[in-house]
């Protein structure tokens, strides 16, 4: 299913209205999930059906058009991608242009499908890859997911290790449910040699009778409270993305922080969402977005029109995301009604 890849794509840049260079595209290949995360969805999910779903070839001419005009790496994200049939088909399309116009491809997942996934992966050309994991506690990752087990991710990261995965963890600090483990989180990822980034609950999409206010936890407090048992010293690292980090005295991991409610986290931003209908969000946290699936599917819509259509969703791209943390008031702001599972976390 391999295409050939054009070596002669023009070396454009994707520069956005406020002189961000754009070269990351996150593409969520499905809604679909194994688990259902209490802040992420409602227990009883409505899924989108088959035809609202990009094909794989339409995703691939996306990520082409993308790569063309400046893209330099590729997230596959969910939902959990690793759920999606025939998943590998797609990695096996983008592998060669790892040759010539894409430093990195790369997914996010929950690691329950690592096990039989990640030599596959490895072989498509992915070096490193983020794993969400929140406890390693098996009673709180069932109440927390809801249906998951814990010994199922901890075998995919595993599988992952052997497979010469690169491995870096991303952990919702959840006030209640894992704040007090995790000193424990810490000590597993250093002994593991796992890079660890914690993030801020995020207010997205209905998720039933939950309150993400509840579960609220200011990782700036996080971070106060972990210098005075950890040495840790802020580094200047940027990778474009939203974390910021330090660095744990006596060990080799980066410890990042991702807070988009209490610190607004968008000056550096390079990035670009696409969810597994092909609507384009320039922004996590804004409602502007772009229809690729009926661009796609027109068919009197040329390369041409694609890549113009790229360029101009990139010139409306907004400073900064909407979410915040009223601590005055003691709420939420921002809230997007599209789930995280849709968009691609």
């Amino acid at each position: 299913m391999n295409k050939p890849v054009d070596k002669l794509f023009e070396n454009n840049k994707l520069v956005d209205p406020f002189n961000r260079q754009i070269t990351y595209l996150r593409l969520s290949v499905t809604d679909r999930c194994d688990l259902r995360c209490t802040y992420c969805m409602s227990e009883k999910m409505t899924f989108l059906n088959k035809k609202e779903v990009l094909t794989f070839e339409e995703m691939y001419k996306l990520c082409r058009g993308f790569i063309k005009v400046g893209i330099k790496k590729i997230r596959i994200t969910g939902g959990e991608p690793l759920v999606r049939k025939g998943i590998m088909d797609l990695f096996s399309m983008l592998k060669p242009h790892l040759s010539y116009d894409l430093n990195e491809l790369t997914l996010t997942t929950n690691g329950t499908q690592l096990s039989r996934y990640a030599k596959q992966l490895y072989s498509n050309g992915v070096r490193r890859i983020n794993v969400s994991l929140d406890t390693l506690d098996p009673m709180k990752f069932k109440l927390i997911t809801r249906v998951g087990k814990l010994q199922d991710v901890l075998s995919g990261i595993d599988a992952a290790r052997d497979a010469n995965l690169k491995i870096k963890i991303n952990c919702v600090a959840l006030k209640n449910i894992n704040e007090n483990e995790i000193d424990n989180f810490i000590n597993w990822c250093v002994e593991k040699d796992f890079d660890l980034t914690f993030i801020e609950t995020m207010p997205m999409g209905d998720i039933g009778n939950e309150n993400r206010l509840n579960h609220f936890l200011s990782l700036d407090q996080l971070k106060k409270s972990l210098t005075s048992k950890y040495k840790l010293r802020d580094i200047s690292l940027s990778t474009g993305g939203p974390a910021r980090y330090s660095r744990i005295e006596g060990s080799n991991i980066k410890l990042g922080f991702i807070t988009p409610l209490s610190h607004n986290f968008c000056s550096s931003c390079n990035r670009v969402r696409i969810d597994a209908t092909g609507v384009l969000h320039q922004c996590l946290g804004q409602s502007n977005s772009l229809d690729f699936r009926k661009i796609l599917r027109d068919p009197f819509s040329t390369d041409e029109d694609l890549l113009e259509n790229i360029k101009n969703s990139v010139k409306q791209k907004p400073e900064k995301h909407s979410f915040a943390y009223d601590f005055s008031k003691a709420n939420i702001k921002g809230q997007i009604n599209r789930h995280m599972s849709l968009t691609g976390g």
